[in-house]
């Protein structure tokens, strides 16, 4: 896997404070950990404030917030 199929899933906390989940997984494993973080209790309680993947060059490429849901892309993530 080249830098750029590389991703990454980090969660963000109401302190400002933020943990990566993932580090340099496929697409699939980065894509099934954002969906696990955006709908699990903590998520649902807002506790986990805001969910990204980044690609390998730090890149959004999907953004979820508590208050809006999936934000980025528009359209769900497959």
């Amino acid at each position: 896997m080249s830098a750029e199929e590389h991703y990454s899933v980090c969660q963000f906390f109401p302190d400002g404070s933020y943990e990566y989940t993932r580090r340099y997984v496929s697409l699939p494993e980065a894509v099934e950990a954002f969906r696990h973080y955006t709908r699990c209790v903590t998520a649902r309680m807002g506790v986990t404030e805001r969910v990204i993947i980044t690609d390998g060059g730090d890149c959004i490429v999907a953004e979820w917030t508590f208050k809006d849901g999936l934000v980025f892309p528009k359209e769900s993530v497959h």
